[in-house]
């Protein structure tokens, strides 16, 4: 009877979900990695096989290797700052400060934003607020508008990144720190361990579950980063700010090349999936009990 009884459950709470996971994820998976062989324009009732030729086409396209370039440079910086960030202010807002609950939930309200709307918005404050403060006060740094320069348009999509995803992490960043054992942390204190002593040796060994969770989301999204980065700056100035994801959705459905299109987001897929798997293996190799 119990047999039978788990088999019920299992069926009712599991096969929902399993049938979604592979309806959503595993069988479009699998469908593009099969464009990844045809010709198909994403158009034609027809598709042709050419097999590896569209990886070859991957290869030539020096754009998308650029894009990719941008992209590691883009992630290197999103993920320190934001990481640092967080980790940052939640430590201060885990102290004890008046007012810690309003300023998490402050912290926090830019996540609830979409990526295109984050972007239309700070693309008014670049393109007038900025310029506006230049002209009041003088300081050339604002004088023109950050999205017309290809450096500040980098450091555009940087700093909207990093305004956007710091307040997630700094809520489990929070998590984490409110679930240190406070028996360790006073014998620790007693034992003399202050400052720096004590946020290398028993702070941060204790909290490497959390920093494993937020370096890994942060690395994930900022490498598929597309929504911020089409309203932001669309690839502008002169595609010098186009990411690895923005080029692969070009490719596929303004350039109708689905094959190829395909083939660098296989790629992509890849190298996020090696590079995430790395960085789990390494920080979880870090985490200790308390």
């Amino acid at each position: 009877m119990k047999g039978k009884s788990g088999g019920k459950d299992f069926c009712g709470f599991a096969l929902p979900g399993m049938f979604c996971f592979f309806a959503v994820v595993i069988i479009p998976f699998l469908y593009g990695v099969y464009l990844t062989l045809t010709d198909w324009n994403g158009v034609s009732s027809v598709k042709n096989f050419v097999w590896f030729d569209n990886f070859a086409s991957v290869l030539k396209d020096t754009q998308f290797w650029s894009s990719l370039l941008l992209t590691f440079k883009y992630v290197i910086f999103v993920v320190v700052i934001v990481n640092v960030l967080a980790f940052g202010i939640a430590y201060l807002l885990t102290r004890g400060i008046k007012g810690q609950n309003f300023f998490r939930a402050g912290f926090f309200t830019p996540n609830l934003i979409g990526g295109l709307v984050l972007g239309y918005i700070w693309q008014f404050v670049f393109s007038r607020v900025f310029v506006g403060v230049g002209e009041a006060t003088g300081w050339s740094l604002f004088e023109i508008s950050w999205l017309s320069d290809p450096s500040l348009a980098f450091a555009a999509l940087v700093l909207v990144s990093v305004w956007q995803l710091s307040g997630y992490m700094i809520l489990i960043y929070v998590a984490g720190f409110m679930g240190l054992n406070q028996d360790v942390m006073e014998a620790a204190s007693i034992d003399g361990a202050t400052g720096w002593v004590k946020l290398k040796s028993i702070i941060l060994p204790l909290m490497m579950s959390s920093i494993t969770i937020c370096l890994f989301l942060t690395l994930s999204r900022a490498f598929m980063v597309y929504d911020v980065n089409l309203s932001l700056t669309a690839g502008a100035p002169y595609g010098t700010t186009e990411m690895a994801a923005m080029h692969v959705y070009e490719k596929a459905f303004t350039s109708r090349q689905f094959g190829v299109g395909q083939a660098e987001a296989l790629i992509l897929f890849v190298i996020v999936a090696i590079i995430s798997g790395i960085q789990v293996y390494i920080t979880k190799r870090q985490e200790v009990e308390a």
